[in-house]
């Protein structure tokens, strides 16, 4: 098997652990503060632990991603998934919320398995082959996300919360080991820049057409994360009883990452034939289209199947935005490029459903979708006003 491949299947693997092994205790984290005998102020002890992650690692990305550029992606993700199975173990361990924020914060400035992951394989996967593998790499995360409230469901069921925290940092351990032991990282040619994130701004500024996808990721999972925190609402409200609902949330919210799994592949293998400017042009108008098309659904299974359309398109965006950093800097930038990618899509996702809550409260559910919808039009817009941007700077 050739090197790219068995990189791209290893990490593969790595990054579907290491993305269950989040889903399968993150949406439990209010459960567990109940666990941990917190009884007050238990809706801000959970926006403040799920946010602090995303805020801290908005920090920290570009740093490590420029030591990723100086001393290889393959030691960053390495270090990253130790710290994570080491804040995972330490995790089950806890006995008060303020151990468990200091620990998410430092989840968050110290980890880069994923991002980590996608940069070695953007630069150790050959030119005619980058669509295929990054989006391979998307259905990765999308699995481990399906996956893992299931796996941490049925460990805290079976035992509780403290061994799914465990659990899941033995899980990130094995990922780990299979970098350590088989992932090869040829293609690396070091960089002589400063490892600051001050310095990496400023070479990333000079660069237009990469900022120009910086803006599309802020913007693009700002959209999306404003229906976030309404979509298992509005799923009660459509679904009957509560008890049903739940259920169904539950399976609709995975339609989303199924169709990614079925078509991710093929709109890279596309990706690589007709451009990433295209298909993301596409991916965001059908994104765009959707959103607003849940408006007009008021049934479950109606509602199911506009979800499920919509991610069989949707899953064409951040891959193509992963192969427009590719394309859009050098081979030595690009650490740096995908930490500087992963801090604009953290900040959107910090931001995002912040703005979706309170529309919501202000207006209504459908107003998010509406929102959704138009931004997501508006962020194709923008992706087509550059496409002549798609190119290797000299």
């Amino acid at each position: 098997m050739e090197i790219w491949k068995r990189n791209l299947w290893l990490l593969w693997v790595g990054c579907f652990i290491t993305s269950a092994s989040f889903s399968m205790v993150i949406p439990f984290l209010p459960l567990f503060l109940l666990h941990i005998g917190v009884s007050e102020n238990i809706e801000m002890w959970s926006g403040l632990l799920f946010s602090s992650a995303f805020f801290a690692g908005a920090i920290s990305s570009p740093y490590w991603g420029a030591l990723g550029d100086k001393y290889g992606r393959k030691p960053m993700i390495i270090r990253a998934g130790f710290v994570l199975c080491v804040i995972y173990l330490l995790t089950s361990m806890v006995t008060s919320p303020y151990q468990l924020l200091i620990l998410r914060l430092l989840q968050g400035l110290l980890s880069g398995f994923i991002p980590g992951s996608i940069a070695l394989v953007g630069t150790n996967t050959p030119e005619k082959h980058v669509g295929y593998a990054l989006s391979m790499m998307s259905t990765s995360t999308a699995t481990g996300s399906i996956m893992g409230p299931l796996m941490g469901g049925l460990i805290s069921k079976i035992f509780d919360s403290r061994v799914a925290f465990a659990s899941a940092g033995v899980f990130v351990l094995c990922s780990t080991l299979l970098v350590l032991f088989w992932v090869n990282e040829e293609k690396f040619v070091p960089s002589k820049d400063r490892s600051s994130i001050i310095a990496s701004m400023k070479m990333a500024v000079k660069n237009k057409p990469f900022v120009t996808v910086l803006g599309l990721t802020l913007l693009t999972q700002f959209s999306v994360m404003t229906i976030e925190p309404v979509l298992p609402l509005y799923i009660v409200q459509i679904g009957g009883s509560a008890k049903d609902a739940s259920l169904m949330a539950g399976i609709i919210f995975s339609l989303v990452g199924i169709a990614s799994i079925l078509f991710a592949p093929r709109w890279g293998k596309l990706a690589d034939k007709i451009g990433f400017h295209k298909i993301l042009v596409i991916g965001l108008f059908v994104g765009g289209l959707g959103n607003l098309a849940q408006i007009m659904f008021h049934g479950i299974w109606g509602f199911s199947i506009v979800r499920f359309i919509y991610g069989a398109f949707f899953c064409a965006v951040f891959p193509a935005l992963n192969g427009l950093v590719v394309r859009t800097t050098p081979a030595d930038f690009r650490g740096r490029a995908f930490g500087l990618n992963q801090t604009a899509s953290q900040l959107g996702g910090m931001l995002g459903p912040l703005v979706g809550g309170a529309i919501s409260g202000v207006f209504s559910i459908h107003s998010v979708f509406l929102v959704t919808g138009l931004l997501l039009l508006l962020a194709m817009g923008a992706a087509y006003w550059s496409k002549d941007k798609e190119m290797q700077p000299s």
